[in-house]
C-alpha cells in the first residue's frame, strides 16, 4: 500500500504535535508519509518556556520539542531552514525556498503567526525590517539577539502588557534588567482580566521590580535616547522588546486562493476551502476557539491525526475551553471564560474577592450555579477547584467565599495542587491540564517502565506545556517511587478509583 503523502508547513508547536500524534497511530509511517517543512534551522520547541530562556533559568536544549534525531527516529522527512514560497492547489505541490518543492494529498498549514510591530516611528529602519534596538519576543533567534543586546543591568522598555510581554518582561527582570512596559491600555492582559484583576496583578508585578506606564502609547524610540511616548515622558531603553500583538500567518494560503478571513477559515475537519489543505493553530481560524494560546492547537492535533490516519474517522474539532495562565515564579493566575461580566450584571451571578496588598484576587461568573468565567490570583487550590467546575460543568457549591478562598471542594471535584496527597487522587484527577494528562495515565505510564519524571514527561508529555504541573508529576513520580510493588502485591491498588 503506498503511503498517504501529508506535508506539514510550520515546525512549531502545533505542527510537531501533529507530527508526533501521526507516528502513535502509524509508527513505521506505513498508511502515512510526513514531511514536514520548518523556516527555522533547528528542532521545533516550546515557546511557552522562552521567558525562562531570557531569564537564564533555562537552555536552548531544555525547551526544544524533539530530540535531534526525532525525525530520522520516526520516519519523518524533515526539511529545517527553508520555507514555503508557493502553493499549488491543483497540482497539490508546495514550492519551497531554494528551487525544491514537496508533493502531496494532504497538506496542513501550520503557519502560526508574526509579530504586529505597531506604528511608532523609529522601530523599523528604511528597509522595513527592525530598527537596532528593537527586537520582536517570539522565537528563539529573538531571545538570542535579546540577551546579546541587553546585558545584565541594561534598562529595556517592553510594548505591550498582554501574556506574552509580561512574560517577556518578567524573565528580563529575573536576569538582572530594569524594565518598563508600555501597555495602551488602562489595566494589563485586559483580554483576560478585568481593570480590578488588571490592578492586582500590576501591583504584585511591580513587587518584582517591573515598572508600568499604563494607558500610555509609544510615539518615538531612538537610539541612545530612549523611547518617547504619547504624554512626552521619556523612558530610558538600551533596547525595545515589542510583544504588542500578533497576526495569523496566512499569507501562503491567501495567495493560494484559499478562503482567509483573520485567518485560514476551517471547518470541524480542520479542513480549508480546499479539501486536499488543513490548517490548525495560529494561522486557523474556528468560530469554537481563540487564537495565541497552545491548547487549541493541540486539541486540533490530535482530530487531525485521528482522520489523517484513519484511527477515528468521526474525530471533530467543536472548539476549546480555554484556560489561560501566567505562570512565573511567585505569580500564579488563571482565567477562563466569561471574565468581563461584572457585579451589577443582572442575568449572572458574579461574586469577587480582592486582597491586593497580599496579590490575591479572586472572581467567579455563574449561570444556574455552573461557572462560566472565572479570574484566580495568588490562589492555586482556589484555581484548580474553580477549572474543574468550569470544565466539567458541575455546579458550584453554595458557600462561593469558600470556593474563593480555595477552601471548598465540592463533589467530583478532585484537588490536583502540589499540596496534594497523590495516594488520595482519583485516577481521573488531571495533572497536566495543557496535554490532558490525569493521574490514571501517569500510574500507566509508570507501570510501563517510565520510572523517572524525565521518563513520565516523555511517555505522556505531562508539564511540556505552560510547566505549571512540573512539581505535581515529581510529585507523583516520588510517591510512585516509594509504592512500587513486589510481584505479589495488586498493581491495582497504586490508582485511587
Amino acid at each position: 500500500m503506498t503511503p498517504r503523502r501529508v506535508a506539514i508547513i510550520g515546525y512549531g508547536m502545533a505542527g510537531a504535535r501533529l507530527a508526533d500524534q501521526i507516528r502513535r497511530h502509524d509508527p513505521t509511517g506505513r498508511q502515512v508519509s510526513v514531511t514536514m517543512v520548518g523556516a527555522e534551522p533547528h528542532p521545533g520547541y516550546n515557546r511557552i518556556l522562552l521567558s525562562n530562556v531570557v531569564a537564564g533559568s533555562m537552555g536552548i536544549e531544555d525547551v526544544l520539542l524533539h530530540q535531534r534525531d526525532w525525525a530520522e527516529r520516526n520516519a519523518v522527512d524533515l526539511r529545517l531552514g527553508v520555507s514555503a514560497i508557493g502553493l499549488d492547489t491543483g497540482s497539490r505541490q508546495v514550492r519551497l525556498t531554494g528551487g525544491s518543492t514537496v508533493d502531496y494529498d494532504d497538506l496542513v498549514l501550520a503557519t502560526g503567526s508574526t509579530p504586529w510591530i505597531p506604528p511608532v516611528q523609529g522601530l523599523l529602519d528604511d528597509r522595513g525590517s527592525l530598527a537596532e534596538g528593537v527586537v520582536a519576543f517570539r522565537d528563539l533567534n529573538d531571545c538570542r539577539q535579546i540577551l546579546d543586546s541587553a546585558p545584565v543591568g541594561t534598562p529595556v522598555a517592553v510594548i505591550g502588557g498582554g501574556l506574552l510581554g509580561l512574560e517577556a518582561a518578567r524573565g528580563l527582570t529575573g536576569r538582572g534588567n530594569p524594565v518598563t512596559v508600555v501597555h495602551q491600555v488602562g489595566h494589563l492582559m485586559e483580554r483576560q482580566l478585568d481593570p480590578q484583576a488588571g490592578a492586582v496583578l500590576a501591583r504584585v508585578l511591580r513587587d518584582t521590580g517591573i515598572e508600568f506606564r499604563l494607558g500610555r502609547t509609544a510615539a518615538k524610540y531612538s537610539v541612545g535616547k530612549g523611547l518617547e511616548l504619547d504624554d512626552g515622558s521619556t523612558v530610558e531603553a538600551g533596547l525595545v522588546v515589542v510583544s504588542a500583538g500578533t497576526r495569523p500567518a496566512s499569507e501562503l494560503a491567501s495567495a493560494a486562493g484559499l478562503d482567509v478571513e483573520r485567518g485560514v477559515l476551517i471547518d470541524d475537519e480542520l479542513r480549508t476551502s480546499d479539501p486536499h489543505v488543513r490548517a490548525i493553530g495560529d494561522c486557523a481560524r474556528h468560530p469554537g476557539t481563540v487564537s495565541g494560546l497552545v491548547q487549541p492547537a493541540w486539541e486540533q492535533a490530535a482530530v487531525l491525526a485521528d482522520l489523517l490516519t484513519g484511527a477515528e474517522p468521526s474525530s471533530r474539532y467543536l472548539g476549546t475551553q480555554v484556560v489561560t495562565r501566567l505562570k512565573t515564579r511567585g505569580i500564579d493566575l488563571a482565567t477562563m471564560g466569561e471574565v468581563h461580566v461584572d457585579t451589577d450584571c443582572t442575568d449572572a451571578e458574579v461574586v469577587r474577592l480582592e486582597d491586593p496588598a497580599r496579590g490575591r484576587y479572586a472572581k467567579i461568573v455563574l449561570r444556574d450555579d455552573l461557572v462560566t468565567g472565572a479570574i484566580v490570583l495568588g490562589s492555586p487550590d482556589a484555581a484548580a477547584t474553580i477549572t474543574q467546575l468550569h470544565d466539567r460543568g458541575i455546579p458550584a457549591p453554595t458557600d462561593r467565599m469558600a470556593l474563593l478562598l480555595g477552601r471548598a471542594l465540592p463533589s467530583g471535584v478532585e484537588s490536583a495542587g502540589v499540596e496534594a496527597d497523590p495516594a488520595a487522587l482519583p485516577a481521573s484527577t488531571l495533572i497536566c491540564r495543557c496535554n490532558t494528562v490525569d493521574k490514571g495515565r501517569l500510574v500507566t505510564a509508570w507501570r510501563s517502565g517510565a520510572r523517572s519524571v524525565e521518563d513520565l514527561v516523555t511517555a505522556t508529555r505531562a508539564s511540556t506545556g505552560c510547566g505549571g504541573c512540573k512539581a505535581a508529576v515529581g510529585s507523583l513520580c516520588e510517591w510512585l517511587t516509594d509504592q512500587t510493588p513486589t510481584p505479589a502485591e495488586n498493581p491495582r491498588s497504586w490508582a485511587a478509583t
